[in-house]
């Protein structure tokens, strides 16, 4: 085995009790982590390489646990910059409905090159846009996500109520269930991997209550159970959500959610802001994970999700950039800064901790998505990791470095290794021309836009 030593590191986060102050060893040849070096230490076999760490605060991989890629193409467009949810949905989706496959392929490079430069290993993406023409959205995004040498959930979603049906997409953008099931379960067979190391996963994601109807839900359900792929969806995410589920169903969203067979630890919901206490406790107790989206929320006005009480009740908590339209950015260590911050807000400063903030980012997130080999630095795990280098007028001054790299605003990454492989070196991408790519996907954006 080819062996890595990242030595010395300035400070590391390995998401375990674990004394690693000397560094990491990585396996490279099978993209795990062998060993963690105490402080002083050396490691019990020689490294075929050693990689100087000291100048670097390394911390596990992030993992986004919710995100619209596509919508990397509409950020800061003038008419939804000062609207909540339902008015931004109404102007958008007509625009989105006009997305062609040459912009999808943009948009996901672009968002995940975005994220991957953050420190982000792993992404979860939330597709449910298949007008005429798209019917193969899910395809063109794996493509995308292997040539990054990315991991990343893709999920299959959906939107079955149009607005001549009383929900909010217009009907281009509406697929009959048997269309839906039959390419979900296409692309499962096709696409989705098992087992530790897995690059690409397949999942199942009706949009939102107020897109799809009961009987997609549950049909989604049971084509998860029988495949054993997780299933996503919004829930709760504004107070026009839970009016809209009590007037159409007649019952709250957790209600809702339990009614279509989906209050089980097989999901990860995006937002879950506005539960009462009955309802944390239930989704706590099904194991149901919940993804903190807090960048969107404040930009939206939504609100703020109750993340510590959720995650002391028994959810899994993991974070989210959300769609780049409604953030408008894909950066993951921004990200966990905003979850910490916005937080601190309901619980206070004691309770939230940089730590505590970037245990959502990776372990938690990694428990969202159903993954036990990804999210924290063990032996054995793979060898998923970002390291920032605590540089620039912004560190100066700072004595803690894994606090300063959220309180000090740490936005890029110099190093990122996925599997055991640098994704990026000196703060930049291997193989992918960025002024090219921002050239092209920015003249797509305004094509779209003009119609």
């Amino acid at each position: 085995m080819s062996t890595l030593w990242l030595q010395h590191p300035q400070a590391i986060y390995t998401g375990t009790p674990d004394d690693a102050a000397g560094g990491l060893v990585v396996e490279t040849d099978t993209g795990t982590v062998a060993e963690l070096v105490p402080a002083g230490g050396t490691p019990h076999t020689p490294a075929d390489a050693v990689y100087d760490a000291s100048g670097h605060v390394l911390v596990p991989g992030l993992i986004n646990t919710h995100h619209h890629f596509y919508q990397t193409l509409t950020r800061a467009w003038a008419p939804v910059v000062n609207v909540p949810l339902f008015p931004w949905l109404v102007n958008l989706y007509p625009v989105w409905a006009r997305l062609r496959p040459r912009d999808l392929e943009l948009a996901t490079t672009v968002a995940m090159a975005e994220l991957l430069l953050s420190g982000c290993t792993t992404a979860a993406d939330h597709h449910y846009l298949f007008p005429d023409g798209m019917e193969d959205s899910i395809d063109i995004q794996v493509s995308a996500v292997r040539a990054l040498g990315m991991r990343a959930t893709l999920t299959r979603g959906s939107m079955t109520l149009g607005e001549e049906d009383g929900g909010l997409p217009p009907q281009t953008t509406v697929q009959d269930t048997d269309v839906i099931l039959a390419d979900s379960e296409r692309l499962i067979q096709t696409y989705h991997e098992r087992g530790p190391g897995a690059m690409v996963q397949i999942a199942l994601a009706p949009c939102s209550p107020f897109s799809v109807t009961t009987s997609i839900m549950a049909d989604s359900a049971d084509l998860a159970a029988r495949h054993d792929v997780r299933l996503h969806t919004h829930l709760a995410e504004t107070i026009d959500e839970e009016e809209f589920c009590l007037e159409r169903f007649g019952m709250r969203t957790v209600d809702y959610l339990d009614s279509v067979g989906w209050l089980t630890d097989r999901v990860w919901l995006g937002h879950g802001i506005h539960f009462d206490d009955d309802e944390v406790a239930r989704l706590g107790a099904a194991g149901t994970a919940v993804t903190h989206c807090p960048s969107s929320n404040m930009r939206l006005a939504s609100g703020i999700c109750r993340a510590v009480e959720l995650e002391e009740a028994g959810s899994p908590v993991g974070v989210g950039v959300d769609g780049s339209a409604s953030n408008d950015g894909s950066n993951m260590i921004l990200e966990v800064k905003q979850a910490m911050y916005l937080q601190r807000l309901r619980y206070g400063a004691e309770q939230v901790t940089p730590e505590r903030a970037l245990s959502w980012g990776t372990r938690g997130s990694a428990r969202a998505l159903g993954r036990d080999d990804l999210g924290t630095l063990a032996v054995g795990q793979q060898a998923d990791l970002a390291m920032f280098r605590l540089e620039g007028l912004r560190f100066s001054g700072s004595h803690d470095p894994l606090s300063a790299l959220l309180l000090c605003g740490a936005d890029a990454a110099d190093r990122v290794m996925v599997g055991g492989s640098w994704r990026v070196t000196d703060g930049a991408i291997e193989g992918l021309d960025v002024p090219a790519l921002i050239a092209e996907h920015s003249a797509a954006a305004r094509r779209l836009v003009a119609g």
